[in-house]
């Protein structure tokens, strides 16, 4: 695959910075990776290299971008077999199954997520310079139900953005031990690292974390347990976990943040992310995608409705 290469003319009056003009210009990459193609020797301005991505453009200069393609990612793609809700040629909604990674780490190099959506796009555009998939928000390794996966540059930041702003809509189903304090409520407590055990996340001062907010509503109601409806208006990490501990009513399986022992047969913990509300880049209407609680988790509840 060649270079790409785009021209463009300063038309404007007023001085702007390199780095915004060019941003503007290809939207379709960020601000960081445009200031990088400069860094790199990439751009020239009236036939001249650059480097300096706040040099301010003078009216009537031209500027030269040679894009190259996206490097080869050092993920190897795996044909693993994916629940796909929707695609288009930007995104993917997937519907991921408990037990799978979202992101390679340390003792996790295969069989996660992002090397089953390299396995099923090929020919990938890539994000960042890099073939690879753009992973905007991550579930829980337990935690199954609806993720977003960018294909382009372009649609990664359209998606990025909606997170930022908080206007996607994301709700979970949860089977928590006991139950809430109320049968609908709103959870406002900053989550952050545990000052006891530095891996795990925990309810802390606002200073030490960020502020953190979950609503709930009961869908059920159990002896011992209860089925809830959850809509965590932040993203933080293990949020629903860590909010629904600090009620008093840890997610059921949650072994954690919950009870060591689990009080149902269930090897995973009972979380599922079933409605996504997201705008797909060039729409305004936002589109609504659900995926039903998987056949374990469809199970534990049948059997707790024969006691009831």
């Amino acid at each position: 695959m060649s270079d790409r290469l785009e021209s463009f003319l300063f038309s404007q009056e007023s001085a702007a910075r390199l780095d915004v003009f060019l941003t503007a210009c290809l939207p379709e990459f960020s601000r960081s990776r445009i200031q990088g193609l400069i860094r790199d020797g990439f751009v020239c301005v009236d036939g001249d290299p650059v480097t300096k991505t706040g040099l301010d453009l003078a009216h009537g200069q031209r500027v030269d971008v040679r894009i190259p393609p996206p490097l080869p990612s050092n993920l190897v793609a795996e044909s693993i077999q994916l629940d796909i809700v929707f695609e288009n040629e930007d995104l993917l909604v997937v519907n991921k199954p408990a037990g799978m990674v979202v992101h390679p780490s340390p003792g996790h190099t295969s069989g996660t997520l992002v090397h089953a959506a390299l396995g099923h796009v090929p020919d990938l555009p890539g994000i960042g310079g890099e073939e690879r998939p753009g992973i905007v928000h991550r579930l829980d390794k337990d935690t199954s139900g609806l993720i977003v996966i960018a294909k382009t540059e372009q649609a990664h930041r359209w998606l990025q953005d909606q997170f930022r702003s908080r206007t996607v809509e994301k709700v979970y189903q949860a089977l928590v031990d006991g139950k809430p304090p109320t049968p609908t409520g709103r959870v406002e407590a900053p989550v952050g690292r545990s000052t006891t055990h530095r891996k795990l996340m925990a309810v802390v001062p606002l200073e030490k974390g960020r502020a953190a907010i979950s609503e709930y509503r009961t869908l059920e109601a159990f002896p011992s347990h209860t089925l809830l409806e959850v809509h965590p208006l932040t993203g933080r990490t293990h949020q629903i976990r860590v909010h629904m501990a600090f009620l008093g009513c840890p997610v059921v399986g949650d072994t954690v943040y919950g009870k060591r022992h689990t009080s149902l047969p269930l090897d995973r913990h009972f979380l599922h992310a079933y409605k996504l509300k997201i705008v797909l880049p060039g729409e305004s209407v936002p589109r609504k995608f659900t995926a039903a609680l998987p056949p374990e988790l469809d199970a534990v509840l049948a059997s707790l409705r024969s006691l009831k």
